[in-house]
């Protein structure tokens, strides 16, 4: 190390500026990232690559704290990999959210008066294209902000013309393979949207209705009738039978018998069915076919009629009675009074809270109902993604989480893949003028006079292709060659069934393409990725699910505005684990940023000490403060490895942070300060020493916390950017055991020098005269002069009297520490401090003693209170006894004075 080391150190410490302000830091430097090219991945490179996805957020909305905490760990794992030596992709973009998109568009007409159908379908698509252009770039403005370090040059959208070409290519092979089909089926239906919507897009939530009882058949007692009850009265409408149990003996002479409809005048049959529960109500239930899930399937077994009584707007309709035109509610009321006037509403129940299904875009509840919609047939498609997991090809992290995703896939019912919409991936079917049909290629015509399909493909049908059309497929790219299978998808549980289902199903059907194998090793499983990877929902502080209704959402920005993005970020993975739900809230992320402002102010007053990274020499040069803070950096570094690698960011930021904070700043950083003040060639050591440590505490810290370990980095090593550079590595040095055991020892006692001090009513900065007694014993001699600055100790003189002392036990040894107090305290004052605090001990003791002696009291009070009534007694005991025996050292002392 040259004489101008620490100079040059000391200068790059002043071109920090005086405190850590993000605001004016984080633009700069993540502009700088994206213009340097850090995030562009090279697909000829010959380094191995690593490849994520981004789950791509709707163009409607906005990054919640969700979103925030998907792409902290994202970006977490991809600059830990591309420190590692690795080629990274992670491809952005965005989805175009059919129902989202056209309900936004459509409600900004409506404030002209207009509607979409004022304008027909193809120049309301242009206006929303138009929309998506002017709006769709607010996503992509907070991903810079929380540091996303993805390749903008890769950014892809939904709707592109690559990903349309893989959607009609993928509908294309799943037709001619007998995959899809069109049907009449039950829906969620949307009155509002007037369209079918996925149970994805249903929200449940407890609503205040009423519970019908209703009278079918013979109004006489002693004639065949059933009493049936309803919290959807207008339903009857559409009832074409009543089902009870086969072996209910209430009604075995009725099974196979009709009963009088009372408004349509039919006679509906009553059919035996093990569906229904005898001991539910009366044990007999009506039956819906067009508009009850239940009912439905019901209705297929017995063959029964589905008549539809509602149209798309949720009117009645068809019916053929005077409740034709009316909307369901209305008509729920209407029907409830005529059957009441008709002594035919046996008992009704208001108010009856129970769970109803609404649509989340819309708010309305949905309506079950019988529609013709496109199918997915899912059953052999849903066994590939089941046994893509079960062959290990694809592993889910955290294992406890494989049985849900088996019983999901293993019963999964087909799927409804058109929606009644405009905007969208259009259905690439065509029917002829003769009843033809015929499905459409990319690369093909519809024949002359052939009419398209006026539905669109549910969203997910687009999205489920994202980790290989976003690379190019269905056509032979140097993506899907170097970046196919992608290593990791990152997302929450609870769209493990969705989203995650289907792009596993549409990837294993696609597993033999060309494309996708093109060199592969033979035999290789094409899955659409490797692991992954399910952490849990974000709670608020008090462990409460975050929702707009409770007022306990948080919007991330807001935080990158107040604390800085690195803090949300730190915030975020430290409370991630697999699987596991997450608390945050204010006092964590303030937390945060007093961990990084810790770690900048240890790094500048390290710089203005000439911190300087390098080779740190021969071990047997270095003190044991220096071998230890080495020793521990290997460990933290293989803990934090071993923790990103099972996706345990938690663990990896608790690691992090106590080392960081506890170990390096509170012990090391103090314990440099004396080494700084022996020789010189002593404060070169630890220059380099710290240096080092800091250097690669700085490269563990970047993946999660990039904005704030690129300016300290940059500072320290005047490199040209942390995030190329390369991930520590084990240092290959046996750990030194002796080193290890003395500064745990030495910490020790300077701990519980400090706590005694604190006892005998010293400040921190009050110096006192001191004597380690066995110090030698002990093997800390050689620490001798960092015990005393760090327990603000001073040599003994010629007339040294202890006034006080204490022993403390260490691994091998008992040192007993020897202080003269005296001229140091102030007595009265202290005495007086202490007095009023056993006052308020005694006071304590005597009201819980006062408690555990009454019975009545002890009876009625639950086992945690009385425990922690017991608790509170003992540390008052024990305060009692302390503060006591302070009080009489102190009368000792003033007699001596």
């Amino acid at each position: 190390m040259t004489s101008t080391a620490p100079e040059n150190s000391r200068n790059r410490a002043d071109a920090l500026p005086k405190s850590w302000n993000p605001g004016e830091v984080e633009g700069q430097l993540y502009e700088r990232w994206v213009a340097a090219g850090y995030f562009a991945a090279d697909a000829t490179s010959d380094k191995p690559p690593y490849s994520i996805v981004l789950p791509p957020p709707n163009v409607t909305g906005s990054l919640h704290m969700g979103h925030a905490l998907d792409h902290t760990l994202m970006d977490s794992l991809t600059r830990r990999k591309r420190m590692q030596g690795y080629e990274v992709l992670w491809l952005p973009g965005m989805d175009h959210a059919g129902i989202a998109t056209q309900t936004v568009v459509e409600k900004q007409l409506a404030v002209d008066g207009k509607t979409k159908e004022d304008f027909g379908r193809e120049l309301f698509i242009e206006k929303v294209w138009d929309w998506k252009r002017e709006s769709g770039g607010q996503i992509q403005g907070q991903m810079r902000r929380l540091g996303d370090g993805v390749d903008w040059s890769r950014d892809r959208f939904t709707m592109d013309d690559g990903l349309s070409r893989a959607v009609q290519t993928i509908f294309k092979r799943l037709y001619e393979a007998g995959l899809i089909y069109r049907a009449e089926r039950l829906v969620n239906w949307s009155p509002v949207l007037k369209t079918g919507i996925s149970d994805l897009e249903v929200d449940y939530k407890d609503v205040e209705g009423e519970l019908v009882s209703l009278r079918y058949g013979s109004l006489n007692d002693d004639e065949p009738h059933v009493i049936v009850a309803t919290t959807r009265v207008e339903t009857m409408l559409g009832d074409t039978a009543v089902a009870v149990h086969p072996d209910d003996p209430r009604y075995k002479d009725l099974i196979g018998t009709t009963l009088y409809h009372p408004i349509t005048g039919r006679q509906i049959p009553i059919v035996a069915d093990d569906y229904v529960d005898p001991e539910f109500g009366t044990g007999a239930v009506k039956i819906t076919p067009a508009h009850d899930p239940n009912d439905f399937e019901l209705g297929l077994r017995h063959g029964l009629p589905m008549p539809t009584i509602m149209d798309e707007s949720g009117r009645i309709t068809g019916t053929g009675t005077e409740f034709d035109g009316m909307d369901r509610f209305e008509a729920r009321v209407k029907v409830r009074e005529r059957l009441a006037a008709e002594g035919r509403v046996v008992a009704e129940k208001r108010p009856y809270v129970h769970s109803v299904g609404h649509s989340e875009r819309s708010g309305e509840p949905i309506e079950p109902r019988l529609s013709m919609q496109w199918w997915v047939k899912v059953d052999a498609l849903a066994r590939a993604a089941g046994d893509a997991v079960r062959n290990g090809d694809t592993v889910i992290h955290p294992p406890s989480l494989e049985p849900r995703w088996f019983a999901w896939v293993d019963n999964m019912h087909d799927w409804c893949i058109s929606r009644q919409l405009w905007w969208g991936h259009r259905i690439p079917i065509w029917y002829g003028p003769e009843g033809e049909v015929v499905c459409v290629g990319p690369d093909e015509r519809a024949p002359e006079g052939y009419v398209q399909d006026p539905d669109v493909l549910d969203t997910w049908f687009s999205s489920g292709l994202w980790p290989f059309s976003t690379m190019g497929w269905p056509d032979s790219t140097t993506e899907l060659s170097k970046f196919y299978p992608t290593s990791v998808l990152v997302t929450g549980y609870d769209i493990l069934f969705f989203w995650v289902a289907r792009m596993m199903m549409f990837g294993t059907f696609v597993a033999e393409d060309t494309a996708l194998t093109a060199g592969k090793p033979a035999g290789q499983k094409q899955v659409p990725f490797r692991d992954v990877f399910l952490h849990g929902l974000i709670r608020d502080e008090h462990g409460r699910k975050m929702s707009k209704s409770r007022g306990n959402g948080i919007d991330p920005l807001d935080w990158i505005d107040e604390f800085g993005a690195d803090a949300t970020r730190f915030t975020l993975a430290r409370g991630a684990q697999p699987g596991g739900d997450l608390s945050v809230g204010p006092s964590h992320v303030q937390a945060s940023r007093n961990f990084v402002t810790k770690l900048f102010n240890a790094t500048k007053f390290a710089l203005l000490n000439g911190a300087e990274p390098g080779a740190v020499g021969d071990r047997a040069e270095l003190t044991d403060a220096d071998r230890w803070i080495l020793d521990r950096l290997d460990e933290v570094r293989g803990e934090v490895d071993a923790a990103f690698d099972r996706y345990e960011f938690g663990k990896a930021c608790e690691a992090l942070y106590h080392f960081a904070w506890d170990e390096l700043c509170d012990w090391y950083l103090e314990l440099a300060k004396v080494q700084f003040a022996e020789s010189e060639a002593r404060a070169e050591r630890t220059r380099r020493v710290l240096g080092s440590v800091l250097d690669s505490v700085l490269r563990l810290l970047h993946p999660v916390i990039p904005f704030v370990t690129e300016s300290l980095w940059l500072a320290l090593t005047g490199g040209e950017s942390i995030v190329v550079s390369a991930w520590p590595q084990a240092s290959g040095v046996p750990a030194d055991a002796t080193a290890a055991r003395r500064i745990a020892d030495a910490q020790r006692l300077i701990t519980e020098i400090r706590r005694f001090r604190s006892d005998q009513g010293l400040t921190d900065k009050q110096k006192v005269a001191a004597k380690l007694i066995g110090i030698e014993a002990a093997d800390l001699s050689g620490l001798s002069a960092e015990i005393a600055s760090l327990a603000r100790l001073t040599e003994p003189g010629p007339d040294f009297s202890a006034t006080a002392s204490v022993e403390v036990r260490l691994s091998e040894r008992t040192v007993t520490v020897a202080l003269d107090t005296s001229g140091a305290v102030d007595l009265d004052a202290e005495r007086r401090r202490l007095e009023k605090d056993l006052a308020a001990a005694r006071k304590e003791l005597a009201g819980t003693t006062a408690k555990l002696g009454n019975e009545a009291f002890l009876a009625k009070a639950p086992d945690d209170v009385v425990a922690k009534i017991r608790t509170r007694k003992q540390v008052a005991e024990s305060e009692v006894e302390r503060i006591g025996a302070r009080l009489e050292e102190i009368a000792r002392m003033a007699d001596k004075q």
